[in-house]
């Protein structure tokens, strides 16, 4: 009879992955930190004690990945007081990038223009700056003061050049470039008040919440969608609204100044056609 075969020996289960395990000194190098910033952030209940063996604290991994996500938050702007309340809603059921997505929904540029940077000599020529060095300088200082300009060394940065390049053009049709400053001051509590307005419009969707509480977790996504169908709207509100007061101050200024010269301009055409020629006395000839 033939041999029954023997059965393949069965290959050993290979060990679990050790966790991996830090010092305070270790655990500061790997995340990135200090053992200062480890210290407070235990004493705030953001990072979990060590494991103790002996008078040894032991840190793993889970201690890293929160290191982490603190820098993380640190760097785009949060205090630890909001990284507590944050960290404090993902240990009772959030997801992170939900609450991430809804700040960023709410938070981020509503402009999606890349600043460029200019010379000194290039905005001169943009704006047909033709004065003394102290005068180019004092108009970059209002237009800085402005949030127009921002110094990076001895060239400027424009957040939107767009705006930049349409100041140039008007500049360059004649209006002086001092009276345009001003007039973007004069404006700019106008814009503010309107802006105000319109993001009151988008926050309100919170309103449905608890004040200082945030929503359920399973309604963060279609609130952040909902926040991001919204924004372009405002924008597409404010340049409608722009327009139709730019028709009806252009209207009832410009209109009325442009129908004033030309009335002024029939009369005296008038006047002359009515003032009798004087009657030319002919020389006899001798």
């Amino acid at each position: 009879m033939p041999r029954t075969p023997k059965p393949a020996p069965t290959p050993a289960t290979p060990p679990a992955a050790q966790p991996n395990e830090y010092t305070v000194d270790e655990l500061a190098r790997v995340a990135e930190s200090t053992v200062r910033n480890i210290r407070a952030y235990q004493d705030r209940d953001l990072l979990a004690p060590p494991e103790k063996r002996g008078r040894v604290g032991v840190y793993d991994d889970t201690h890293v990945s929160r290191l982490k996500l603190i820098n993380h938050l640190l760097a785009r702007g949060y205090t630890l007081a909001n990284i507590q309340d944050l960290i404090k809603a993902i240990d009772e059921g959030h997801d992170l990038r939900s609450i991430l997505g809804l700040e960023n929904a709410i938070g981020s540029r509503w402009s999606h223009e890349r600043p460029r940077k200019y010379s000194l000599v290039e905005l001169a020529k943009m704006f047909g700056v033709k004065g003394t060095p102290a005068s180019l300088t004092k108009t970059v200082s209002k237009a800085i003061e402005l949030g127009l300009l921002e110094r990076d060394g001895l060239s400027f940065v424009a957040r939107s050049p767009a705006t930049l390049n349409a100041g140039a053009t008007m500049a360059q049709a004649g209006i002086p470039l001092a009276d345009l400053l001003d007039a973007v001051h004069a404006s700019r509590a106008h814009f503010n008040a309107i802006a105000k307005s319109l993001v009151d419009l988008v926050v309100r969707q919170l309103d449905h919440y608890e004040a200082d509480a945030l929503p359920p977790p399973a309604d963060v996504p279609a609130l952040v969608d909902a926040i991001w169908r919204v924004r372009p709207l405002g924008m597409v509100l404010v340049e409608s609204e722009m327009n139709r007061a730019l028709e009806e101050a252009s209207g009832d200024y410009l209109g009325n100044r442009v129908a004033a010269i030309m009335s002024k301009k029939l009369e005296r055409k008038q006047a002359r056609s009515e003032t009798p020629v004087p009657a030319r006395i002919s020389k006899k000839k001798k």
